[in-house]
């Protein structure tokens, strides 16, 4: 476990979980970098496991984290594994849970809303996410400006947002647009190798009249 000494009053408890040493080098470096120096304590577990030891989920006593980041894509035991188990803790004050993964599917952070999670972002971890991070987490009560934080059109296209997540609502409407989404792309992957076949026919065509147009004109032989 990679853990700093005990936080200080107003600076965000971050448990991240991650089975990549570089993927949590490289969240440990964004938020212990100098714009944000001091706002962050990280806690950090190379397994899903080892997560749950810590927050108490095996025996009871619950840590004071106020949010938990965590890898999908973990051995044994996955992030998303990890997310409907602190979900279904008993607890007055729930803990936020962002779940991250190198693959954008539409399908799979459709199943992570459903479960519960904040919001899903898409590795690596960038300081352009922090605000969203600030907005899910526990530290602090909610702030206006989280919703220009969390606003698609600051964020780039492969980033996934969910605005206003404490709202099941929203959370409900965003993940229809993920199902949406996967279904569209499925649908065009269907016509794809018409297509293809198309293309084809349309090159076929060409060749043909062409070689007309040399038969036509007597060169016909010239390509031999």
């Amino acid at each position: 476990m990679e853990a700093g000494g005990a936080a200080e009053e107003g600076v965000m408890r971050v448990l991240l979980v991650d089975d990549s040493p570089v993927d949590r080098k490289v969240v440990q470096l964004v938020l212990g970098s100098n714009t944000f120096a001091g706002s962050f304590h990280v806690i950090a577990v190379d397994s899903a496991k080892k997560a749950m030891e810590f927050l108490g989920l095996k025996d009871g006593k619950e840590q004071a984290i106020d949010m938990v980041l965590t890898d999908y894509c973990m051995p044994e035991m996955t992030g998303y594994d990890l997310l409907k188990a602190i979900k279904a803790m008993s607890s007055l004050k729930p803990i936020p849970v962002i779940v991250m993964s190198s693959e954008n599917e539409p399908q799979r952070i459709s199943r992570c809303l459903k479960a519960g999670a904040e919001d899903y972002i898409v590795k690596p971890l960038q300081t352009k996410d922090v605000p969203r991070l600030r907005c899910c987490s526990n530290a602090r009560p909610k702030d206006p400006s989280c919703d220009d934080a969390v606003s698609g059109s600051k964020l780039p296209a492969d980033h996934v947002v969910v605005e206003g997540a404490s709202s099941p609502g929203r959370r409900a409407h965003l993940t229809e647009i993920a199902m949406v989404l996967h279904s569209s792309s499925a649908g065009l992957s269907h016509y794809f190798p018409f297509l293809f076949k198309f293309i084809l026919l349309v090159y076929a065509i060409l060749c043909l009249g062409e070689l007309l147009h040399r038969w036509s004109n007597g060169s016909f032989l010239s390509l031999w």
